[in-house]
């Protein structure tokens, strides 16, 4: 317990401070929460609306808003932060680029892509304006301008970032580092997503090396280096190797950061999809539900992590034949992640695709049709016709299509999906 009544405002907040980045770093967000919302009340009885402090809980509250899902609520406080600190320390200081690259993640986690790169882009201009190029907090904010170039698709522009973030990190930090460790990962999951797993492997190996040497080998981080490798056994299909390495990775998380917390949940959901992936329902549902519990008491049941919980056990009861449960997981999960992300995200496509997809299987296309369209729109809006994710759907949109005699609007989505791949 703090114990804060004889200390001056100052000193107070200097405490809750702390205790506030401590429990988010825990992952426990409704204290987190809680004792940043009362940082933030000694932070305005200073009465100074440019008072460092006040722009450093409003920045603190919003980042636990942010990883709670919450994102209505998180933006105004970045917004409010970085007004502060632009005032104050002017257009180009670093805690500037700080807030800039905070507003710029959370418009990445919302989809917003288009107004997430020029956010990044200022932060970096910033950065190397003030502290050089080959500054080490010019490397995190190119690596997470690559990753939202990854994410649309621009594999090329990804990579070109990754490594130069990689060349800064090694000459700074020097190639131990576990930063060094991060980067060697993004690009090795870089390569994975675009099939180049000769290249990716030796990536993956030489991060878990770095991160056991520099922090032991029972680090979350290296954790979740763990969680990665095993995602790329897994991928290859070999299911046992990837089953000791997820499961060497959800003991680290247990131990050092509690049953009860949001990575101890993934890897169990991780665990789950091997085994759901093998043909072993049996052994998949109890992981799932327990990690959907943890989902649901750490972030609350509106949170997007919920919704691929739900998903997942969507899944799995319609493999089961319990297709009436597994409509209404895929309903709630469509539900949270439109509230939360908004109707044109990515993820939004994704629990369209999937609600279609059970509709399909249930031989209802009328009622599948029109989602896949939703599905493809949004895929196409965001990402751009030519990424990956819109081949998909337009192969879903074609297999449907030949199931009610249309062939001829089939060819053309086929057409379309061969010619993204390359095929033509």
């Amino acid at each position: 317990m703090l114990n804060q009544e004889s200390q001056d405002p100052a000193s107070q907040w200097i405490l809750l401070n702390q205790e506030v980045i401590f429990l988010h770093e825990k992952g426990r967000y409704e204290k987190a929460a809680s004792l940043a919302h009362r940082a933030l009340g000694l932070a305005e009885q200073f009465n100074d609306p440019n008072h460092p402090y006040l722009a450093a809980s409003l920045n603190n509250l919003a980042g636990i808003l942010d990883a709670q899902g919450r994102y209505v609520q998180a933006e105004p406080l970045y917004q409010r932060a970085l007004e502060i600190r632009e005032r104050v320390r002017g257009p180009w200081h670093a805690d500037v680029a700080a807030s800039l690259n905070n507003l710029a993640e959370l418009y990445r986690a919302q989809g917003r892509y288009d107004e997430a790169e020029p956010l990044y882009r200022r932060s970096i201009q910033i950065l190397e304006d003030v502290a050089g190029p080959d500054h080490p907090d010019v490397a995190t904010c190119m690596n997470n301008l690559a990753g939202l170039h990854d994410t649309r698709g621009n594999y090329d522009k990804a990579e070109t970032l990754f490594r130069r973030a990689y060349q800064i990190r090694s000459k700074a930090l020097g190639k131990g580092h576990p930063d060094v460790a991060v980067t060697l990962n993004n690009i090795a999951a870089l390569y994975e997503s675009q099939g180049w797993y000769a290249e990716a492997k030796p990536l993956y190996r030489r991060a878990l090396s770095i991160l056991e040497k520099a922090l032991g080998r029972s680090h979350p981080d290296v954790a979740t280096c763990l969680n990665n490798l095993a995602g790329f056994y897994r991928v290859q299909g070999r299911y046992a190797k990837a089953e000791k390495l997820y499961r060497r990775s959800l003991d680290i998380r247990k131990k050092s950061l509690g049953a009860d917390h949001v990575h101890v949940a993934a890897s169990l959901t991780n665990i789950a999809g091997l085994y759901f992936a093998q043909g072993k329902p049996s052994r998949a549902e109890p992981l799932f539900k327990k990690s959907l519990a943890i989902l649901e008491d750490a972030l609350g049941p509106d949170h997007p992590g919920v919704a691929t919980g739900l998903n997942n056990l969507s899944g799995l009861y319609d493999a089961l034949g319990k297709h009436e449960t597994a409509l209404q997981l895929c309903r709630r999960a469509l539900a949270i992640r439109t509230r939360a992300l908004g109707r044109w995200h990515p993820h939004v496509a994704v629990s369209l695709n999937n609600l279609a997809g059970l509709y399909e299987s249930r031989r209802m296309p009328r009622q599948a049709e029109p989602l896949y369209r939703r599905s493809l729109e949004i895929h196409e809006s965001v990402l751009g016709p030519g990424h990956p994710d819109v081949a998909v759907c337009l192969d879903n949109l074609a297999d449907l299509l030949r199931k009610m005699d249309r062939g001829d609007e089939a060819r053309v989505m086929e057409q379309r999906a061969r010619k993204i791949r390359g095929e033509d």
